[in-house]
């Protein structure tokens, strides 16, 4: 399983369930930053990436995934504004050319003499930060069921679907764990869904990344858990081998108290077959 190849005739999907209940607007373990923020950006920034790693020769961009975002808080529904605005998935190239605006932003790095430096980088957006309401989970589960039902049917010998859900409370509209495993139940030829859970805290708490238990979690934590699938190979090797993460053949795709690099890391690891497009790695 989770082996298919990703390329133009078999794409894979990737949908982003993103809190923006009013709790958002707290910052993001004691620090400065929003939690709406953090996860704006980071978002923003892996979208980016998706959409590089689909260029070929002459700058032509290569539909290698359907990409979704569902924000839920005072609504649920696709996030995706402008021209892509109401749409449940877009292909790569669509989110490409149609991003809300683009930002100068100023980029720190770190010299091969230690200094550092600073220089600007264009960066799409294509999501806004937003906190309002209460954290509907269960419905936002519901519609990406919903959508990704008829993608498996349509998509039969693709990678299977990948949901990663990045919420920093409970769910207000009932417990969410059936709506999950709807999810998980949907399949390709290649294996079951994939639902990848992160709890983004406001409390500086070392996060615990990709357990293979729920021992010690708090039962937010341990529903969350439950919910997740457990991690592919790939994305296991990945993770130990490149981030130096600890983690066994148990460990799921799940992060509690997320800070900012692991919000980071787990968008890299939960869409790590993106990095093996077209029989290219």
């Amino acid at each position: 399983m989770y082996e298919a190849e990703i390329n133009r005739a078999t794409p894979a999907c990737i949908m982003f369930l993103i809190d923006q209940s009013g709790s958002m607007h707290g910052a993001i373990g004691g620090g400065a930053a929003t939690k709406q923020q953090v996860v704006a950006d980071a978002l923003n920034r892996l979208l980016n990436e998706l959409v590089s790693r689909c260029v070929r020769t002459g700058g032509k961009i290569y539909d290698f995934f359907h990409v979704g975002v569902v924000c839920y808080g005072r609504t649920v529904g696709p996030a995706l504004a402008g021209e892509l605005a109401g749409r449940p998935l877009v292909t790569v190239s669509e989110l490409a050319h149609h991003p809300i605006r683009v930002e100068s932003r100023m980029v720190r790095r770190t010299d091969e003499n230690g200094g550092v430096y600073e220089y600007p980088q264009e960066e799409p957006v294509w999501l806004e930060p937003a906190a309002q309401g209460g954290t509907p989970m269960t419905k936002a589960l519901d519609e990406a069921h919903g959508v990704l039902n008829t993608w498996v049917e349509e998509h039969p010998r693709s990678y299977p679907p990948i949901v990663l859900n990045l919420t920093d409370g409970d769910s207000t509209d009932g417990d969410p764990t059936d709506a999950g495993t709807r999810i998980r139940s949907l399949s390709t030829h290649d294996g079951p869904a994939l639902l990848f859970n992160m709890h983004i805290s406001s409390e500086r708490h070392a996060p615990v990344q990709f357990p293979a238990s729920a021992d010690g979690l708090p039962d937010s934590g341990r529903l969350l858990f439950g919910m997740s699938s457990p991690l592919p190979d790939r994305m296991r090797s990945y993770a130990t081998g490149e981030l130096g993460l600890a983690m066994n053949r148990d460990s799921r795709g799940f992060v509690y108290n997320a800070d900012i690099t692991s919000i980071v890391q787990f968008l890299d690891v939960g869409t790590r077959p993106a990095y093996h497009l077209d029989g290219m790695a």
